[in-house]
């Protein structure tokens, strides 16, 4: 195992009175307490640290000095020095060198030594026993969206705190559905930035993107309409905080009964995935709503998290994740744009497991056991769209949406090809990078890297030419 490289553990170093309070000393059993149950005791409270003192934190446990340099300056931006680790993990092999040519092999057996390795070294475990959620209609509206009568229905997620109640949990959706369907509609489920899920309240919705993270306009909604289709807006931050001071708050924060995260626990895209769940079954719920036919999108981050909502769930019916990159669909042996000690830094180091870490310190991708090729194949062989922004358009210091490494994210779908086929599906029918603006969509994986710099807009169109396929139709709602 890769980890055996790691050297030993060094004495934890207090850095602060919070630091000392840490996953060594915090109660365990609060990992495997199900919801609603009681040990008689009080409860500590929360802790409360900083996000560099977490990480410090988790690189003492796992006797880690320093991490490589990760800024821009230190990326590469040289096509011809991307690929030092050209040997991917294979699929269709399993741990014991055995290739897996059946289906039944890759359900059974394959697949669950992916998942296994994503869980201990990527991704993190999630945790035994989740709480409950009671869903909430808040407000129901009939409203205008551009030419189209829609239903609008603000939903509050309410998490069951009881086996915590020093942390309380909502999730925050709206759910739009058009007023005249002759019944149960497709839905797309956008993971939404905080100030694209403000922004998406607002009326009349905005053609144009504010200066907010990820807020890119809101055209997509009436391109969803046009369809006959409805969409929800999800709100990831509103359960589990951006950031590594918010590690103890959240639903993380609720199943650790406001302890730090040890090393092997879930981070946050495997929370904010959770949720995108728990709103998956709110959809079920809602006779509006053909829940066979729903669709999950997200932009970078939320474009990670909604890849690692595909690969878990399999109630998903297709995807569309744009320019999410490190973390995301791009491989991480693939060394381009972001590297891997930058998703691994103070500012980013929540969205992952804390073994992730060792990767970006003595160890490098190459020692990774998976690779984010079998992230997508996690999916398969339900349909997946990969969008990107050029890379080919220059703009000072960096090439257009470089940090997302466009190519890096097609090889990805290209080394994931050999499960889709295995399955009887169509990967991309070409290994040659396209030329911008051509959109790969014949086969159940596509991939289109659009004009310009890092935003989902320029390739919603192709995304919903695909995904049609799919939500209309007689394939519709076909696994």
């Amino acid at each position: 195992m890769a980890s055996s490289h790691i050297p030993a553990p060094r004495k934890l170093v207090v850095w602060s009175l919070g630091v000392l309070i840490c996953t060594l000393c915090a109660p365990r059993e609060a990992k495997t307490q199900a919801p609603g149950s009681t040990t008689g005791t009080v409860p500590a409270a929360p802790v409360h640290l900083t996000a560099e003192e977490d990480h410090r934190r988790l690189m003492g446990l796992l006797g880690i000095e320093k991490l490589r340099p990760g800024e821009e300056k230190d990326a590469n931006w040289d096509e011809s020095k991307a690929s030092p680790y050209p040997n991917l993990p294979d699929p269709l092999v399993l741990k014991n060198g055995q290739r897996v040519t059946s289906a039944k092999l890759w359900w059974q057996q394959r697949r669950p030594q992916i998942v296994a390795d994503y869980d201990r070294e990527v991704l993190g475990q999630t945790p035994a026993h989740l709480p409950a959620v009671t869903w909430e209609v808040v407000s129901k509206t009939e409203e205008k969206m551009g030419d189209f009568a829609v239903v609008t229905k603000r939903l509050a997620g309410h998490v069951d705190n009881s086996s915590y109640p020093q942390i309380a949990v909502t999730i925050d959706a709206t759910l739009t559905t058009p007023a005249d369907a002759a019944g149960p509609v497709p839905v797309m489920m956008e993971l939404a930035f905080p100030g694209e899920f403000k922004s998406s309240l607002a009326r009349p919705l905005s053609k144009t993107g504010s200066s907010a993270l990820g807020d890119y306009g809101q055209t997509w909604e009436l391109q969803v309409l046009a369809k006959g289709w409805g969409f929800m807006v999800l709100s990831p931050t509103s359960y589990q905080a951006d950031d590594g001071a918010g590690l103890t708050e959240g639903i993380i924060g609720l199943m650790n009964r406001g302890q730090p995260r040890s090393l092997e626990d879930w981070g946050g895209l495997k929370a904010w995935a959770w949720g995108a769940s728990r709103a998956l079954d709110y959809l079920a719920s809602d006779k509006s709503v053909d829940a066979r036919r729903v669709g999950i999108e997200g932009h970078s981050r939320m474009g990670k998290a909604a890849l690692v909502a595909m690969a878990y769930d399999p109630r998903f019916a297709v995807l569309y994740t744009s320019s999410s990159g490190e973390g995301g669909a791009k491989l991480y042996r693939h060394v381009y744009g972001e590297p891997l000690s930058h998703l691994e830094s103070a500012r980013l180091y929540q969205w992952m497991a804390g073994e992730l870490l060792k990767y970006a310190g003595p160890l490098t991708p190459a020692d990774l056991p998976v690779d984010n090729h079998e992230l997508i194949a996690l999916c398969a062989p339900r349909p997946v769209f990969v969008g990107a922004g050029s890379t080919a358009e220059n703009a000072p210091g960096r090439p257009g949406d470089g940090w997302a490494d466009a190519r890096g994210m097609f090889l990805a779908q290209v080394a994931a090809g050999p499960v889709y086929r295995l399955l009887g599906k169509k990967a991309l029918q070409t290994d040659e990078f396209p030329p911008t603006g051509t959109a790969l969509i014949e086969g159940d994986l596509a991939f289109r890297q659009h004009p310009g710099g890092h935003t989902p807009a320029p390739n919603w169109p192709a995304f919903l030419d695909f995904a049609a396929r799919y939500l209309d139709g007689p394939r519709a709602g076909i696994r």
